[in-house]
């Protein structure tokens, strides 16, 4: 069997720990002939446990040195389907097609909040995705309004999806072993968006301004956007922190600009 050693520029860990990867796969709960994908297969530890299960896999691994490896492992397997590529640039609806789609994916630290956003663009066509990130960011996923980790990247993570922080993986359980602990955590799109904005990137646009420098106010983050007596008028403070805003209140931030242009 090949070998392969971890590459820092992927930042590549590989998960050992069986109770974990079996945890993982409880969590996700494959089903004969559902059509999933995994981002950042590796040495498919996962993957092994994912096609037990008789779904579709498709798999998406950017280090060429770890092709080899999978196809030596896997490449009898009816129900495996390896591309090569980056996954940030990889049509994910065009591969979901008409079928909803559910992904998996161990995140590489480095690239996993743009990768976040690039699934959440294509979320109408996903069923769920259960992710494997560094716990910092899923604390930041989950996080409600007052809390440290809210922000843009949770804000936008609940206007598209359900998430569940489920369980943590400790740093020994790969290898080579990160600095940091790990969290699973499972992102469901809502069937009907609960706070529909008008122009998502309008709502992009507010969030990236509100958050700019968090001890801010309102006031001040947003002062090229809205003045106070605007700000007053959607029921808003303009002395307010924006981590204290619930995400209905950024809709409705930018429904207005979108509805008034200057």
């Amino acid at each position: 069997m090949s070998t392969h050693r971890a590459r820092k520029r992927f930042g590549q860990n590989f998960l050992h720990d069986r109770g974990i990867i079996q945890g993982i796969v409880r969590a996700v709960t494959p089903r004969e002939n559902q059509r999933l994908l995994e981002i950042g297969p590796g040495q498919g530890a996962i993957t092994a446990e994912l096609l037990a299960s008789g779904c579709q896999l498709h798999v998406i691994e950017l280090d060429r040195d770890l092709i080899p490896i999978l196809e030596e492992k896997f490449a009898t397997r009816d129900n495996f389907h390896l591309h090569e590529g980056d996954a940030l640039k990889f049509d994910i609806a065009a591969l979901a097609g008409d079928e909803p789609l559910r992904v998996v994916g161990n995140l590489p630290y480095n690239i996993s909040t743009p990768l976040i956003f690039h699934l959440l663009s294509a979320q109408h066509r996903i069923t769920d995705m259960h992710f494997m990130l560094q716990k910092e960011v899923v604390d930041r996923l989950a996080a409600q309004p007052g809390s440290k980790a809210y922000g843009r990247l949770g804000i936008m993570a609940q206007y598209y999806c359900e998430v569940e922080a489920l369980f943590d993986v400790p740093p020994e359980s790969f290898s080579p072993r990160p600095k940091v602990m790990s969290s699973i955590v499972r992102l469901t799109p809502h069937k009907t968006l609960p706070c529909p904005a008008d122009d998502v990137n309008v709502l992009q646009r507010v969030l990236r301004e509100a958050f700019t420098m968090r001890r801010k106010t309102l006031r001040n983050n947003l002062k090229n956007t809205l003045n106070d007596e605007q700000l007053q008028a959607l029921g808003l403070n303009p002395g307010a922190r924006p981590e204290t805003l619930q995400l209905a209140d950024f809709v409705a931030i930018a429904n207005y600009i979108s509805r008034n242009p200057v």
